[in-house]
């Protein structure tokens, strides 16, 4: 069969297929380019999900004749003012949206610049432009979507589908610019210079409200990356990552690095099958991000994927760690002391699971000041093994300086009660011994084994290049791997304690490699064994405790990261006003 020129009008609706896959894509495109023309106020209306109309009204800047006839042509754009694609600061710069919206639907464009003597209108089947009263900004209106491609019309879903796509798309542009105002079909209002915390519960509901955590971090000395915006606490989680939004550069994205490293900095807080809310603005050098990705501009690939990740991970576990800390007030730090030898673990040393336990203290070492004991079992030359019980001591700097109070009592062997000021604070025992657990656990690197004869794991050659390529990042989690040969990965050096399938563990590692540039594979195993550990070897539901041990507890609380959450997301405590207890009975 020859070769055969393409004719334009299936030239553009191919190019729609790439661009205009729903009503929702049209609105995000009209849309962005009224962002891109300066409005402050933009008007959308769609009617039947828009299937049979979608029209956008903008304050921008207008067109003039000229740019009206040349803004439907293919390849035709305002928005690249050289032909650096790698400099790009608008929200769209392809010139394709417009052309292969009109080949199909019936469109019209009204604009008015401010400078001609009147507005104009284009009838984008025909061509024809001719005078309009209209005398602001523009207006884009495209009516009977895929009328034009019956087949395309077909695979639409509902209205009400349609419409809570479209829906998702204003939110999200929304979001992404705040200082601007929009209107959904007379019903979702979004005020234009919106506070920042009023528009987040505007788009992801009212029960964000004081449980959203801000974030502003700097990337180094040069700030090459900069990342603002909040994050929800822990306990604030959704069902699926609907109320995620993220922002690169100020362009909505659906990013594999950006969403990874938001549930690697949640790991251990939040349960897997659980999502956080986000609303996360990531700025760096336009030369360092290609936008220039999809047609739907919604994938970007960044020059440093891995720099990108590790400072957006650590950025989101430091404010997360700190949740607990930005509630109390400062306290003296935990001196560790054995027979008053101080045995602080320093940065660095190395643990053994084996080696280590945790137990509630006896009641002999009970005491106001005394907090939760551990041990740790050595065994010795002869076999035997030695105790050594390492108590706790905490400074008692008064009421003042305790935010979950005083322990006045324990109920039902599980929850711990506290006053604090004008506070009743309940805390759950095990929720909260298991985070300090974990977190004393994490303190210590894990104990690497180097081994006298490797193991020889056999791989296609493609996973063996995908796990190799990670092999700096292993290494930090003390694994130390290299290929053998082609078709064979060599573990040299592993943590302690760790027996796994291995063929399994370098499986799920090169295709996690290959889909997302990355692996959290044996991040989330090591969580999983800290975790575990510490849930088995914290103090149960339904162990009685004394006022000393209680009160111990409480103060290595307030001392611990992430302490408001144990490693499952549950809450560790609540605190209730008692005026709120006073209008239960009535006393208000």
């Amino acid at each position: 069969m020859p070769i055969r020129v393409l004719p334009d009008f299936l030239i553009n609706q191919i190019a729609a297929g790439e661009v205009v896959e729903r009503p929702a894509s049209v609105v995000k495109e009209l849309v962005e380019n009224a962002l891109d023309a300066g409005a402050d106020q933009i008007v959308i209306d769609v009617a039947d999900g828009g299937r049979t109309m979608i029209s956008v009204i903008d304050n921008g800047c207008g067109m003039s004749r000229d740019d009206l006839a040349h803004c439907i042509m293919r390849h035709a754009t305002s928005k690249l003012p050289s032909d650096d694609l790698l400099n790009i600061n608008f929200m769209g710069f392809r010139g394709e949206a417009l052309p292969s919206i009109a080949s199909v639907s019936d469109m019209t464009i009204d604009t008015y610049n401010g400078v001609d003597e009147n507005g104009w209108q284009i009838n984008c089947s025909t061509g024809e432009i001719r005078p309009s009263d209209w005398d602001a900004g523009t207006r884009i209106r495209a009516c009977n979507l895929f009328a034009k491609t019956p087949a395309r019309l077909k695979f639409l879903r509902g209205d009400r589908a349609e419409m809570m796509s479209v829906l998702d798309v204003v939110k999200r542009l929304a979001m992404a610019r705040p200082d601007v105002g929009f209107t959904l079909n007379n019903k979702w209002r979004f005020p234009k210079n919106q506070d920042m915390g009023e528009r987040i519960a505007a788009v992801m509901g009212d029960d964000v409200r004081g449980r959203m955590l801000a974030v502003d971090a700097v990337s180094g000395s040069d700030a090459s990356l900069k990342l603002h915006g909040f994050i929800s606490e822990p306990t604030l989680r959704r069902a699926s990552s609907v109320d995620q939004f993220l922002f690169v550069n100020g362009r909505p994205v659906k990013d594999k690095v950006l969403v990874g490293a938001l549930r690697a900095a949640y790991m251990d807080v939040m349960h897997a099958r659980e999502f956080p809310l986000c609303a996360l603005y990531l700025e760096t050098n336009p030369r360092n991000v290609d936008v220039n990705v999809s047609p739907a501009k919604t994938e970007v690939h960044f020059l440093e994927p891995s720099h990108v990740r590790a400072f957006i991970i650590k950025s989101l576990r430091d404010v997360l760690s700190q949740t607990l800390s930005d509630r109390v007030a400062n306290t003296a730090e935990n001196q560790v002391v054995v027979n008053n030898t101080d045995v602080r673990p320093v940065a660095g040393q190395n643990i053994n699971f084996a080696e280590f336990q945790f137990r509630a203290c006896s009641p002999q070492h009970s005491g106001a000041d005394s907090a939760f004991m551990f041990e740790t079992n050595k065994i010795s030359n002869s076999g035997q093994i030695n105790e050594k019980v390492v108590h706790v001591a905490h400074a008692d700097n008064g009421d003042d300086n305790l935010p979950l109070g005083r322990v006045i009592g324990q109920i039902g062997n599980k929850y711990i009660l506290a006053q604090s000021g004008e506070n009743l604070v309940i805390v759950d025992q095990h929720a909260a011994h298991e985070r300090i657990t974990y977190e004393r656990l994490r303190r210590y690197a894990i104990k690497s084994q180097p081994l006298l004869t490797p193991i020889v794991v056999a791989l296609r050659s493609e996973d063996v290049m995908a796990v190799v390529s990670i092999a700096d990042e292993m290494r930090k989690s003390g694994l130390h791997v290299d290929a053998f040969g082609d078709d064979a990965v060599a573990v040299f050096e592993k943590p302690a304690d760790w027996d796994l399938n291995w063929a399994d563990l370098f499986h799920a590692i090169a295709d996690e490699v290959r889909a997302n540039g990355h692996s959290s594979q044996l991040s989330e195993r090591l969580h999983l064994k800290l975790a575990n550990y510490a849930c088995h070897h914290s103090v149960r539901a339904g162990q009685k405790l004394d006022m000393a041990q209680m009160d111990a507890l409480l103060r290595d609380v307030e001392r611990t990261n992430r302490g408001g959450e144990c490693n499952h997301g549950r809450p560790v405590y609540k605190i209730i006003p008692l005026v709120d207890i006073d209008g239960w009975f009535e006393r208000i």
